[in-house]
Protein backbone atom coordinates (compact mmCIF):
# COMPACT_ATOMS: atom_id res chain seq x y z
CA UNK A 1 0.00 0.00 0.00
CA UNK A 2 2.92 2.15 0.99
CA UNK A 3 4.01 1.62 -2.35
CA UNK A 4 0.96 2.16 -4.81
CA UNK A 5 0.95 5.97 -2.61
CA UNK A 6 4.13 6.69 -3.43
CA UNK A 7 3.47 6.32 -7.06
CA UNK A 8 0.73 9.11 -6.53
CA UNK A 9 2.68 11.18 -5.70
CA UNK A 10 4.10 13.38 -8.44
CA UNK A 11 7.33 16.09 -7.88
CA UNK A 12 4.67 18.61 -7.43
CA UNK A 13 2.32 16.84 -5.38
CA UNK A 14 5.35 15.91 -3.16
CA UNK A 15 6.77 19.55 -2.94
CA UNK A 16 3.15 20.68 -1.51
CA UNK A 17 2.95 18.25 0.31
CA UNK A 18 6.12 18.79 2.40
CA UNK A 19 4.94 22.67 2.05
CA UNK A 20 1.57 21.19 3.96
CA UNK A 21 4.12 19.36 6.59
CA UNK A 22 6.10 22.25 7.83
CA UNK A 23 3.08 24.38 7.55
CA UNK A 24 1.35 21.99 10.44
CA UNK A 25 5.14 21.66 12.36
CA UNK A 26 5.04 25.36 12.08
CA UNK A 27 1.51 25.76 14.26
CA UNK A 28 2.52 22.71 16.54
CA UNK A 29 5.02 24.54 17.81
CA UNK A 30 4.21 27.64 17.53
CA UNK A 31 4.31 28.30 21.42
CA UNK A 32 8.34 28.17 20.90
CA UNK A 33 7.98 31.66 20.12
CA UNK A 34 5.87 33.16 23.03
CA UNK A 35 7.99 31.36 25.28
CA UNK A 36 11.35 32.12 24.26
CA UNK A 37 9.92 35.70 24.52
CA UNK A 38 8.63 35.32 27.82
CA UNK A 39 12.30 34.44 28.67
CA UNK A 40 13.57 36.94 26.85
CA UNK A 41 11.64 39.40 29.00
CA UNK A 42 12.11 37.56 32.49
CA UNK A 43 16.46 37.93 32.15
CA UNK A 44 15.77 41.77 30.77
CA UNK A 45 17.98 40.76 27.22
CA UNK A 46 16.11 43.73 25.31
CA UNK A 47 17.37 46.06 28.22
CA UNK A 48 21.16 43.94 28.39
CA UNK A 49 21.38 44.55 24.76
CA UNK A 50 20.44 48.31 24.43
CA UNK A 51 22.69 49.26 27.59
CA UNK A 52 25.86 47.49 25.73
CA UNK A 53 25.27 50.31 23.25
CA UNK A 54 27.19 48.17 20.24
CA UNK A 55 26.60 44.29 19.03
CA UNK A 56 27.25 42.08 21.60
CA UNK A 57 28.87 38.18 21.89
CA UNK A 58 26.58 35.55 23.52
CA UNK A 59 29.28 35.12 26.44
CA UNK A 60 29.09 39.02 26.94
CA UNK A 61 25.22 38.59 27.25
CA UNK A 62 25.51 35.88 29.11
CA UNK A 63 27.62 37.99 31.90
CA UNK A 64 25.36 40.66 31.78
CA UNK A 65 22.13 38.07 32.71
CA UNK A 66 23.94 36.05 35.47
CA UNK A 67 22.13 37.48 38.47
CA UNK A 68 18.49 37.02 36.55
CA UNK A 69 19.18 33.23 36.84
CA UNK A 70 20.86 32.72 40.59
CA UNK A 71 17.12 34.42 41.01
CA UNK A 72 15.34 31.91 38.90
CA UNK A 73 17.29 29.62 41.56
CA UNK A 74 15.59 31.51 44.21
CA UNK A 75 12.22 31.41 43.16
CA UNK A 76 12.91 27.15 42.93
CA UNK A 77 14.27 27.03 46.14
CA UNK A 78 11.45 29.59 47.66
CA UNK A 79 8.67 27.34 46.16
CA UNK A 80 10.39 24.03 47.79
CA UNK A 81 10.76 25.64 51.20
CA UNK A 82 6.68 26.69 50.91
CA UNK A 83 6.34 23.19 50.36
CA UNK A 84 8.51 22.30 52.78
CA UNK A 85 6.58 24.33 55.76
CA UNK A 86 3.37 22.69 54.81
CA UNK A 87 4.65 19.19 54.54
CA UNK A 88 6.62 19.46 57.54
CA UNK A 89 3.61 20.39 59.79
CA UNK A 90 1.44 17.39 58.44
CA UNK A 91 4.25 15.20 58.98
CA UNK A 92 4.90 16.51 62.72
CA UNK A 93 1.02 16.11 63.03
CA UNK A 94 0.22 13.08 61.64
CA UNK A 95 3.06 10.84 62.06
CA UNK A 96 5.39 12.42 64.60
CA UNK A 97 6.66 8.87 65.94
CA UNK A 98 8.42 8.32 62.54
CA UNK A 99 11.61 10.74 64.11
CA UNK A 100 10.98 10.30 67.81
CA UNK A 101 14.04 8.40 69.38
CA UNK A 102 16.68 9.91 66.46
CA UNK A 103 19.71 10.84 67.55
CA UNK A 104 20.84 11.98 64.22
CA UNK A 105 19.46 13.20 60.95
CA UNK A 106 20.49 14.42 57.83
CA UNK A 107 18.47 15.76 55.21
CA UNK A 108 19.75 14.85 52.12
CA UNK A 109 18.53 17.75 49.27
CA UNK A 110 17.37 19.53 52.16
CA UNK A 111 17.45 23.04 50.36
CA UNK A 112 17.31 26.12 52.53
CA UNK A 113 16.50 23.49 55.50
CA UNK A 114 12.43 24.34 56.37
CA UNK A 115 12.16 20.80 56.72
CA UNK A 116 15.25 19.83 58.83
CA UNK A 117 14.53 23.11 61.73
CA UNK A 118 10.81 21.90 62.03
CA UNK A 119 12.84 19.03 62.65
CA UNK A 120 14.95 19.88 65.08
CA UNK A 121 12.94 22.71 66.80
CA UNK A 122 10.29 19.72 67.86
CA UNK A 123 12.93 17.33 68.67
CA UNK A 124 15.80 19.21 70.61
CA UNK A 125 17.75 16.28 71.49
CA UNK A 126 17.82 15.35 67.66
CA UNK A 127 21.20 16.67 65.74
CA UNK A 128 19.99 17.38 62.03
CA UNK A 129 21.97 18.20 59.36
CA UNK A 130 21.01 19.96 55.91
CA UNK A 131 23.08 18.45 53.24
CA UNK A 132 22.68 19.86 49.29
CA UNK A 133 24.67 21.71 46.74
CA UNK A 134 27.17 24.12 48.52
CA UNK A 135 26.09 27.33 46.63
CA UNK A 136 23.04 27.04 48.39
CA UNK A 137 23.98 25.84 51.85
CA UNK A 138 26.57 28.15 51.28
CA UNK A 139 26.21 31.31 54.28
CA UNK A 140 23.30 29.82 56.34
CA UNK A 141 23.01 29.61 59.76
CA UNK A 142 22.49 26.86 61.77
CA UNK A 143 21.44 26.10 65.12
CA UNK A 144 22.31 24.19 68.77
CA UNK A 145 21.23 20.94 66.89
CA UNK A 146 21.00 22.00 62.98
CA UNK A 147 23.89 22.53 60.85
CA UNK A 148 24.25 22.73 57.20
CA UNK A 149 26.89 20.93 55.02
CA UNK A 150 27.68 21.05 51.40
CA UNK A 151 28.24 18.25 49.21
CA UNK A 152 27.18 15.43 46.50
CA UNK A 153 25.06 12.98 47.46
CA UNK A 154 26.13 10.84 44.54
CA UNK A 155 29.47 10.78 46.07
CA UNK A 156 29.11 10.43 50.18
CA UNK A 157 26.16 10.99 52.28
CA UNK A 158 26.78 12.31 55.98
CA UNK A 159 26.36 9.31 58.52
CA UNK A 160 23.31 9.79 60.44
CA UNK A 161 20.51 7.30 62.38
CA UNK A 162 18.34 8.50 59.47
CA UNK A 163 18.47 9.84 56.28
CA UNK A 164 15.48 12.10 54.94
CA UNK A 165 15.16 11.90 50.99
CA UNK A 166 11.89 14.48 50.63
CA UNK A 167 10.90 14.82 47.02
CA UNK A 168 14.52 13.42 45.53
CA UNK A 169 13.87 10.11 44.14
CA UNK A 170 11.53 11.24 41.62
CA UNK A 171 13.62 13.73 40.04
CA UNK A 172 16.51 10.90 38.63
CA UNK A 173 16.48 8.04 36.85
CA UNK A 174 16.17 4.58 38.53
CA UNK A 175 20.00 3.66 37.68
CA UNK A 176 21.00 6.92 39.93
CA UNK A 177 17.85 6.71 42.40
CA UNK A 178 19.66 2.82 43.64
CA UNK A 179 22.91 5.18 43.86
CA UNK A 180 21.62 7.75 45.70
CA UNK A 181 19.95 4.77 48.16
CA UNK A 182 23.10 3.00 48.27
CA UNK A 183 25.37 6.00 49.31
CA UNK A 184 22.15 6.49 52.22
CA UNK A 185 22.41 2.87 53.34
CA UNK A 186 26.07 3.26 53.66
CA UNK A 187 25.48 6.43 55.68
CA UNK A 188 23.41 4.71 58.26
CA UNK A 189 26.02 2.23 58.24
CA UNK A 190 29.12 3.50 58.98
CA UNK A 191 31.37 3.05 61.76
CA UNK A 192 29.45 -0.29 62.64
CA UNK A 193 26.32 1.82 62.88
CA UNK A 194 23.18 -1.16 62.91
CA UNK A 195 19.86 0.14 62.11
CA UNK A 196 19.12 3.34 61.10
CA UNK A 197 16.43 4.01 58.22
CA UNK A 198 16.09 6.30 55.10
CA UNK A 199 12.62 7.65 55.06
CA UNK A 200 11.24 8.84 51.83
CA UNK A 201 8.71 11.72 51.31
CA UNK A 202 7.42 11.06 47.39
CA UNK A 203 4.48 10.87 45.20
CA UNK A 204 3.40 6.95 45.09
CA UNK A 205 1.64 6.54 42.01
CA UNK A 206 -1.41 4.15 41.50
CA UNK A 207 -3.28 4.71 45.09
CA UNK A 208 -7.16 3.43 44.20
CA UNK A 209 -8.94 5.81 46.75
CA UNK A 210 -7.56 8.69 44.92
CA UNK A 211 -10.34 11.02 43.31
CA UNK A 212 -10.19 11.94 40.36
CA UNK A 213 -8.57 15.48 41.04
CA UNK A 214 -6.02 13.49 42.32
CA UNK A 215 -5.28 10.67 39.76
CA UNK A 216 -5.03 14.23 37.43
CA UNK A 217 -2.29 15.50 39.81
CA UNK A 218 -0.43 12.70 39.26
CA UNK A 219 -0.80 12.67 35.59
CA UNK A 220 0.43 15.71 35.54
CA UNK A 221 3.49 16.01 37.69
CA UNK A 222 4.54 12.39 36.03
CA UNK A 223 4.37 14.89 32.96
CA UNK A 224 6.31 17.57 34.03
CA UNK A 225 9.34 15.43 35.43
CA UNK A 226 9.71 13.89 32.57
CA UNK A 227 9.69 16.47 29.90
CA UNK A 228 11.85 18.37 32.95
CA UNK A 229 14.31 15.94 34.33
CA UNK A 230 15.50 12.79 33.86
CA UNK A 231 13.37 11.05 36.67
CA UNK A 232 9.40 9.90 37.06
CA UNK A 233 7.02 9.15 39.78
CA UNK A 234 6.95 5.54 40.60
CA UNK A 235 4.14 3.40 42.32
CA UNK A 236 4.45 1.63 45.08
CA UNK A 237 6.40 -1.77 43.23
CA UNK A 238 8.61 0.56 41.79
CA UNK A 239 9.97 1.98 44.49
CA UNK A 240 10.25 -0.75 45.84
CA UNK A 241 12.44 -2.39 43.50
CA UNK A 242 14.79 0.28 44.11
CA UNK A 243 14.56 -0.07 47.50
CA UNK A 244 15.67 -3.68 47.09
CA UNK A 245 17.93 -3.32 44.63
CA UNK A 246 19.83 -0.78 46.45
CA UNK A 247 20.06 -3.47 49.33
CA UNK A 248 17.69 -2.52 51.91
CA UNK A 249 15.22 -5.25 53.26
CA UNK A 250 12.02 -3.75 54.51
CA UNK A 251 9.38 -0.53 53.87
CA UNK A 252 6.54 1.05 55.63
CA UNK A 253 4.20 3.24 53.26
CA UNK A 254 2.53 5.89 55.80
CA UNK A 255 -0.11 7.89 53.41
CA UNK A 256 -0.24 11.35 55.18
CA UNK A 257 0.80 13.77 52.93
CA UNK A 258 -2.29 13.36 50.03
CA UNK A 259 -0.97 12.45 46.73
CA UNK A 260 2.34 11.50 48.38
CA UNK A 261 3.39 9.21 51.14
CA UNK A 262 5.41 9.14 54.04
CA UNK A 263 7.95 6.06 53.52
CA UNK A 264 10.15 4.39 56.23
CA UNK A 265 13.14 2.21 54.80
CA UNK A 266 15.10 -0.35 56.63
CA UNK A 267 18.35 -2.13 55.95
Amino acid sequence: MLEKSMELIDEEGANELLQAQTRVWNHALAFINSMALKCAVQLDIPDAIQNHGKPMTLSELLAMITNKTARLDNLFNEAMASDSALASGVVMKKCKGVFEGLKSLVDVGGGTGVMAKCIAETFPTTNCTVFYLPHVVSGLQGSNNLKFVGGDMFESVPSADAILLKWILHDWSDEECVKILQQCKEALGRNGKIGGKVIIIDMILGNQNWDEKSAETQLFFDLFIMACVSGRERSEKELANLFFAAGFSNYKINPVLGVRGLIEVYP
